[in-house]
């Protein structure tokens, strides 16, 4: 059996998990602090978001030195500790490799920009076309122009993230190298897992051309030698251990691919991230709008990728939440009538699924969007930028700030709610972004909501350690049209787990397969009454069961 597939993964935002010296900013020491409340919990690894040195025009994405912690965060004996501490926890740590670009203020770009010509290499530069236009016709993924001036030269840097991103040349064997070196770096210091940012976006075309749809994905997303250079990275640095565990974050990627990147026998990555079940609440593919997300497309989504990867033998990361997205409960439940079903029906739904589950902090508890009034309590710049965007559209104010507190990342990054007093135990300070208001109702201590949906997590992440079915069986969906309840069963070796998950208050019903009706049925976990299984299933509001058949 493969080494990662019983286990547990939990992302810890530093920023926003606990504040040890007061200024307001979540810390090393702070996830240290808390590795009683993660041993409790029964995870196996923490993902840490990145905690080098950053201007932080991108939360840290925007890296301006590889191997080195900002001080904001602590220093290396703090990172030493927490390795140690974790460790003696039975828990390992992950990082965040940002190796697709870097920030501007990184010393190879600056060494370019004062014209040293190694340097220059490392990055992506172009002159204009001879008709004065752009390199390309690329749109960065921020929004704007994919192209910025770089220094007085008649060349132009490539950034497909924020202007400050200057995106690295994977095709120079220098890059590679000096990359592999940090991925090393960080080996040596005991770390376990490596999370890889945009990792598919690495291998841009040798010769850059305009897109056709003016966007420019298909010239650098997925193309085939982005799996030559991962498999190149594996052989070089962590590809030489037995247990490290390594998740890329991939961006508009497909099954096939997903299977290549993560097929045991290709010697890749151990999983990926694909994010198309989260844009179903996107209308016309737009992010900054509000419809009810469409149920029967998620179900065929999460399908999709169940059944392509497991035919295929590749490996999802299994999530609802992360850094990056607005809380799930809000999106897909009701967080004021039900917010112990809904998020224990959600997290049952995944839990149960074929791949490794990562919690987000704060899902474990019940913690919500935060629904601001006021724009300036949101800091994130992608935010502003949207409200300003929506503002030239025509939208008016309540509208856009209605579209805002459903779509904002801020909704995910908003301080960890550890108990009821002033600033829900997260600092004593300041904190950097405003807590939500419900946090003495919402917290790690909180009786009637947060330890019911924590307790809940528990028992599914150590229903997943038990039971071999769990992490290793084939996976497929009932009744993939049915409007109101995601239904599939896991086989093993003889045995049959069916999940049954309902998205909706309003009671419904589903037919169980007489197959299935057969078997003998031992009710396992659900967050109602313990159940029977009967022919017509009926299903309260928000409600997950799940048997096993024998």
């Amino acid at each position: 059996m493969t080494d990662f597939h019983d286990k547990v993964i939990y992302q810890a935002y530093p920023k926003s998990y606990k504040d040890t010296n007061g200024n307001g900013i979540g810390d090393l020491n702070g996830v240290r602090e808390k590795l009683d409340y993660l041993a409790d919990l029964g995870i196996d690894m923490i993902w840490l978001n990145p905690f080098y040195p950053s201007p932080q025009n991108d939360n840290g994405y925007d890296v301006a030195h590889y191997t080195e912690i900002d001080p904001m965060f602590g220093t290396w004996d703090d990172f030493n500790a927490l390795v140690k501490e974790a460790q003696e926890q039975g828990i390992s740590l992950m990082v965040d490799m940002v190796l697709n670009h870097t920030s501007t203020e990184h010393e190879w770009f600056q060494k370019a920009l004062a014209g040293d010509k190694k340097y220059q290499d490392f990055y992506i530069l172009r002159e204009l076309q001879e008709d004065g236009s752009l390199p390309t016709n690329w749109e960065s993924k921020f929004g704007g122009k994919a192209w910025s001036k770089f220094g007085d030269t008649d060349k132009y840097y490539l950034h497909l993230y924020d202007v400050t991103q200057a995106d690295l040349n994977w095709r120079n064997p220098e890059v590679r190298k000096e990359l592999y070196k940090v991925v090393n770096f960080w080996l040596e210091k005991g770390v376990k897992g490596f999370r890889f940012d945009v990792i598919n976006v690495i291998g841009k075309e040798e010769e850059l051309k305009d897109a056709d749809d003016g966007v420019g994905k298909s010239h650098y997303t997925d193309t085939p030698i982005v799996h030559d250079y991962i498999q190149e990275m594996n052989k070089e640095t962590f590809g030489k251990y037995e247990d490290i565990i390594t998740v890329g974050e991939m961006s508009s990627m497909t099954v096939e691919n997903g299977v290549n990147y993560s097929r045991p026998d290709r010697d890749e990555l151990s999983m990926i991230f694909s994010f198309h079940h989260l844009k179903v609440d996107y209308k016309d593919g737009e992010k900054w709008t509000t419809i009810p997300f469409d149920f029967i497309e998620l179900k065929r989504i999460l399908n999709e990728w169940q059944a392509g990867m497991t035919e295929e033998g590749g490996w999802n990361a299994l999530f609802w939440n992360n850094h990056d997205q607005p809380r799930a409960n809000n999106r897909f439940g009701d967080v004021k009538q039900y917010p112990v079903e809904t998020s224990t029906m959600l997290a049952q739904t995944v839990h149960l699924l074929r791949g490794t589950p990562f919690v987000y902090q704060g899902e474990e508890i019940g913690m919500t969007n935060p629904e601001f009034d006021d724009l300036n309590d949101y800091v994130d710049i992608e935010t502003h930028n949207a409200y300003k965007k929506m503002k030239e559209d025509g939208i008016d104010h309540e509208e856009a700030m209605e579209i805002i507190k459903q779509k904002s990342r801020d909704n995910s990054r908003t301080p960890m709610q550890w108990n009821d007093s002033e600033n829900a135990g997260f600092t004593e300070g300041t904190p950097w972004l405003k807590v939500a208001d419900n946090f003495k109702d919402i917290n790690t201590e909180n009786e009637t909501v947060s330890r019911q949906i924590f307790n809940y997590y528990k028992k599914l992440i150590h229903l997943r350690k038990e039971m071999p079915i769990i992490q290793e069986g084939a996976y497929e969906i009932l009744e993939l049209e049915h409007p109101s309840i995601f239904a599939y069963v896991r086989e093993f070796e003889g045995e049959t787990l069916l999940v049954l998950n309902h998205f909706y208050a309003e009671e419904d019903s589903i037919t169980i397969p007489a197959s299935l009706l057969d078997k003998d049925a031992a009710y396992l976990i659900g967050n109602g009454t313990e159940r029977t299984l009967e022919k017509e299933f009926k299903m309260g509001p928000y409600e997950t069961a799940a048997f096993l058949l024998k």
